[in-house]
């Protein structure tokens, strides 16, 4: 098996409002949009998301707060501009002892985007 490409599957209420938080914070481009699903994808090693709205005739399914992680270069970088931006950061910038840097942003729908750079221990991200 040959993995060529990947993709990350949500089902979301608020179309519109995941949409517009991955387009504007992260830096996805619309792929495919459709009144029932719409299809993100970047330039870069970062999987495709697929935003498909829920069923409204099925009843809604308690489960787990979705989370998708990306790695990152400059971390910190990346953090000062959420924030300028105002970004729903949901936890700020903090150095785990394992020696990765965490920040995390919630979108509309509750899909939980965990941004994360790993560095030497006592390093600073965008530092080695």
């Amino acid at each position: 098996m040959n993995i060529v490409a990947s993709t990350v599957v949500f089902t979301v209420d608020d179309l519109a409002g995941s949409r517009h938080f991955f387009t504007t914070y992260l830096g996805f481009r619309e792929v495919l949009d459709t009144p029932d699903f719409t299809w993100l994808g970047r330039d870069d090693a970062a999987a495709d998301i697929l935003l498909r709205r829920r069923d409204l005739e099925r009843p809604r399914e308690r489960a787990a707060q979705p989370v998708v992680a990306f790695a990152v270069t400059d971390l910190a970088r990346e953090h000062a501009r959420l924030m300028t931006e105002g970004a729903p950061i949901t936890e700020q910038l903090r150095r785990n002892p394992w020696g990765e840097w965490l920040t995390r942003l919630t979108d509309p729908n509750g899909i939980v985007v965990e941004l994360t750079e790993w560095i030497a221990p006592g390093g600073h991200p965008g530092v080695g």
